[in-house]
């Protein structure tokens, strides 16, 4: 059986933001993808992980802490969001391995239903570790969605061209036309 559609506007940023979009707004209303084990489930199935960590109580509850950590970390202070994201973080490491191909680094984690929560929060160092400049939230009016902008100057303001930046244009626009 395979997990239902992810009714997310956005997909495919790094783990750490994906993990902040899985609450959105639709016509001014905040949804939250991980309001149950279902939405966790297809969040889970996105990100490649579903095959590696059960779709239980547990890591629902673990990664909505590495959310909140995350989302202090890119709202808050760094003394607030150090702590949370250390405890999220206290729960698993990375082991170094030789192996035939090769050096190579594996998560590894004491509870396997910290899986997630860990990789999300360890992500998130990776994406500060680039460019933490370029971890935005979208400038669409209502919009809470987070991205990372990989674009060439590091200017890009919306998640979505296609749904918040034509937003922006045709408010613009309209704004524009009023006036003559």
């Amino acid at each position: 059986m395979t997990a239902p559609r992810d009714p997310r506007p956005l997909t495919g940023e790094p783990l750490a933001l994906d993990l902040l979009n899985t609450r959105w707004n639709r016509e001014g209303v905040t949804q939250d993808l991980l309001d149950g084990t279902e939405g966790l489930a297809v969040w889970l199935a996105g990100n490649g992980l579903a095959g590696d960590h059960a779709a239980d109580a547990e890591v629902l509850e673990h990664l909505r802490e590495a959310r909140e950590a995350i989302r202090v970390a890119v709202h808050g202070s760094p003394r607030e969001a150090a702590p949370l994201v250390d405890a999220v973080l206290a729960h698993g490491r990375i082991r170094a391995r030789l192996t035939p191909d090769g050096p190579a680094e594996e998560p590894e984690f004491a509870d396997r239903s910290w899986g997630p929560a860990w990789l999300a929060a360890r992500n998130y160092l990776d994406l500060i570790t680039r460019g933490p400049e370029r971890i935005r939230t979208c400038s669409g009016g209502g919009c809470i969605l987070h991205f990372y902008d990989t674009s060439r100057n590091g200017t890009r303001r919306w998640c979505s061209m296609a749904v918040c930046g034509n937003r922006a244009k045709a408010s613009r626009h309209y704004a524009r036309s009023k006036e003559n």
